[in-house]
C-alpha cells in the first residue's frame, strides 16, 4: 500500500510536471520567434545592402564592388551567400566557391521569397527579391537579388538554450518536490509516530499511546487510550465474574457426587458428573479466553516451558521420562500467560501420558508469517502416535482414541477453541521420534 507522502507527493508532481512542460513550451516557443525575428532582419539588412552597392557589369550583368561586399561574402563556406539573377546573367559572391548552392527560380517583378533550403549538408534561410533599375536606360531587365543565411549557428543556439532550460526546470522540479516531501516528513511526523505506538501497543512493549499529539490528533489518541483501558478493564472484570461463576458450580456438583450410593447406578451418575464439570470447566475457560489484548504484555517461552516440565517430572517420577526443550531464548507469546499455559500443559502432559520414554517440546519464529502465527510451538513424544484416521476425531469434545486412559476428552478441544480464539493454527502429524507431534503457530514476537 502507497504511504499518504507518496500519494500526495505524485499528485504534486503530475501537474508541476505538466506546469513546466507547458512554461517550457512556452519559453522555447518566444526563444524561435526572437531567432526567427532576428534571421529575418539580418536578410532584410544583407538584402538592402546587396541592393545598394549593386552596379552594371561589363558583360551586361549587375555586381556589387568587392570593396563593398560584407567580408563573409568573400569568404568561402562562411555561411552568409549571396546572388543576383537575371534571366541572361548572374553574379555570385565568394562565398558560394564549392557550395551546391541553389538559390531558386527567377522571380517576377516585384515578387518576394523567403524560404528554407539545404546547400548540400548545410540548411540555410534564403531570401530573394525580384527589381528592376528603372534608371538604367541600356538594361531595363528584372534582376532577382538572393542572400543566404546558414540556419547552423541559430540551431545550436537554440538546442544550448532547449538544453539548459531543461536542466534549470528539472533541476528546479526536483527541488520543489525534495523540499516538498521534507515538509510532508514533518507534517506527517504525528501520523508515523501513531503508527509506530500502535505497533508497540500491538507487540506489547506499551500499553497506551503517548501524548502531546497535535489538536487534529489528539481526540483519536484520546480515545485510543480510553478503548484500550475500557477492553482491558471489561475482560478482566469478564474473566473474574465467571471464575466465580465456575466455583459456585464446582460446590453442587461436588455435594451431588458425595451424595452418590455406593452402588453401580451410582458410579454411573458419578461418571456423569464428573463429565459435566469437565465440560462446564472447559466452556467456563474457553469463553474467559480473551485472545490477545492490545498493549498486553508478551509471555516469555522459556520460563514457562522450563515451568511445566518440572511439574510434569514430578507428576511422572515413576516413569522414565525424558524432557528434551529446543526453545529460542527470544521467542514471546502475544496473549494471556494463563493461556499458553493451559496450552502447553494439556499438550505436554497427553505427550508425558503417551510417550515410551522421550518427550521434545520446540519453539521457534518465523518472521515471514502474519503476526498472528509467528510463534511456533510443537510437542513429540515416542508414543504409539495418532493414525491419520483419527486425527480430525481427538480434536471433538469428549472424544478418547483409548477409553482405558483416565481423562475427559476435552484436553485437546479446549487446546484447539483456544487456537482458534487467538487466529492460529494447530496440527496434528508423525514425529521422527515415532509418536505424534502437535504443532501451534499462535501470536508471537
Amino acid at each position: 500500500m502507497h504511504s499518504l507522502s507518496r500519494r500526495l507527493l505524485l499528485a504534486v508532481s503530475l501537474p508541476l510536471a505538466l506546469f513546466f512542460g507547458v512554461m517550457m513550451m512556452v519559453l522555447d516557443s518566444g526563444f524561435r520567434s526572437l531567432s526567427e525575428r532576428s534571421l529575418k532582419e539580418l536578410l532584410d539588412s544583407q538584402m538592402v545592402s546587396l541592393i545598394a552597392s549593386a552596379d552594371p557589369l561589363p558583360n551586361g550583368s549587375y555586381g556589387p564592388a568587392p570593396q563593398t561586399l560584407d567580408p563573409k561574402l568573400a569568404t568561402p563556406h562562411s555561411g552568409l551567400y549571396a546572388q543576383i539573377r537575371s534571366d541572361e546573367h548572374q553574379w555570385r559572391s565568394a562565398s558560394t566557391a564549392g557550395v551546391p548552392a541553389d538559390f531558386g527560380p527567377v522571380l517576377k517583378l516585384g515578387e518576394r521569397t523567403l524560404e528554407h533550403a539545404s546547400f548540400g549538408h548545410e540548411r540555410v534561410a534564403i531570401e530573394s527579391r525580384a527589381i528592376r533599375f528603372e534608371d538604367d536606360a541600356k538594361n531595363a531587365e528584372t534582376l532577382t537579388f538572393s542572400v543566404a543565411v546558414s540556419l547552423t549557428p541559430y540551431e545550436e543556439q537554440l538546442a544550448r538554450f532547449r538544453a539548459k532550460l531543461l536542466g534549470w526546470f528539472a533541476g528546479l522540479m526536483l527541488a520543489l518536490l525534495a523540499l516538498l516531501a521534507a515538509l510532508l516528513r514533518w507534517v506527517l511526523a504525528p501520523l508515523r509516530r501513531m503508527e509506530r505506538e500502535i505497533h508497540e501497543v500491538e507487540e506489547g512493549r506499551s500499553e497506551h499511546l503517548g501524548a502531546g499529539y497535535p489538536r487534529e490528533l489528539s481526540g483519536v489518541a484520546s480515545n485510543l487510550n480510553a478503548l484500550l483501558a475500557g477492553e482491558r478493564r471489561r475482560v478482566s472484570r469478564y474473566r473474574d465474574t465467571l471464575g466465580n461463576l465456575a466455583h459456585s458450580l464446582k460446590t453442587p456438583l461436588a455435594v451431588m457426587r458425595a451424595a452418590l450410593p455406593p452402588a453401580a447406578a451410582g458410579e454411573v451418575l458419578g461418571g456423569e458428573i464428573d463429565r459435566m464439570s469437565g465440560i462446564i470447566e472447559h466452556q467456563l475457560k474457553r469463553a474467559a479466553s480473551g485472545g490477545a489484548l492490545l498493549g498486553q504484555a508478551p509471555v516469555e517461552v522459556a520460563p514457562l516451558v522450563a515451568d511445566l516440565r518440572s511439574a510434569l517430572l514430578k507428576v511422572y517420577a515413576g516413569k522414565d521420562l525424558s524432557v528434551e526443550l529446543n526453545l529460542a531464548p527470544e521467542a514471546q507469546f502475544l496473549g494471556d500467560r494463563g493461556d499458553l499455559t493451559e496450552l502447553l500443559g494439556n499438550l505436554m502432559d497427553n505427550a508425558c501420558k503417551w510417550c515410551r520414554g522421550r518427550v521434545r517440546v520446540s519453539a521457534a519464529l518465523d518472521a515471514a508469517a502474519e503476526a498472528s502465527r509467528r510463534l511456533l510451538l510443537a510437542v513429540e513424544d515416542d508414543g504409539p502416535g495418532i493414525s491419520a484416521a483419527d486425527r480430525a476425531r481427538v480434536l471433538e469434545r469428549g472424544v478418547r482414541i483409548d477409553e482405558k486412559v483416565p481423562g475427559h476428552g476435552l484436553g485437546l478441544a479446549m487446546v484447539q477453541d483456544t487456537v482458534e480464539l487467538y487466529g492460529g493454527t494447530l496440527a496434528i502429524g508423525a514425529s521422527p521420534l515415532g509418536g505424534a507431534r502437535l504443532s501451534l503457530s499462535l501470536p508471537g514476537r
